[in-house]
């Protein structure tokens, strides 16, 4: 159900470009390769061998992992509007 000059369907179109968009995003992101490691390459604690067979190119221990995992920001959504209102801010 769109409204005003949008055709019918223009907003689930919306919807999905943009989950498409984030997929994209997140499987480009940058995956470990090659041989882990068996420290840690920032704090140099010993990387447990399950962790290292479950993610092959391991390069970080978990606590360094959630450190960083929890100083990452999300980035703002992108505004497909485009209202005059939105492009102010």
């Amino acid at each position: 159900m769109a409204g005003g000059w949008s055709r019918d369907g223009a907003v689930g179109e919306q919807i999905e470009a943009s989950i498409n968009e984030e997929l994209e995003r997140m499987r480009a992101k940058a995956r470990p390769v090659g041989e882990s490691l068996t420290h840690c390459a920032e704090c140099e604690e010993p990387i447990p061998e399950a962790r290292r067979q479950a993610l092959p190119g391991v390069k970080l221990c978990i606590d360094c992992v959630r450190d960083r995992d929890a100083a990452f920001k999300t980035r703002p959504g992108i505004n497909r509007r485009g209202s005059k209102d939105s492009q102010l801010k």
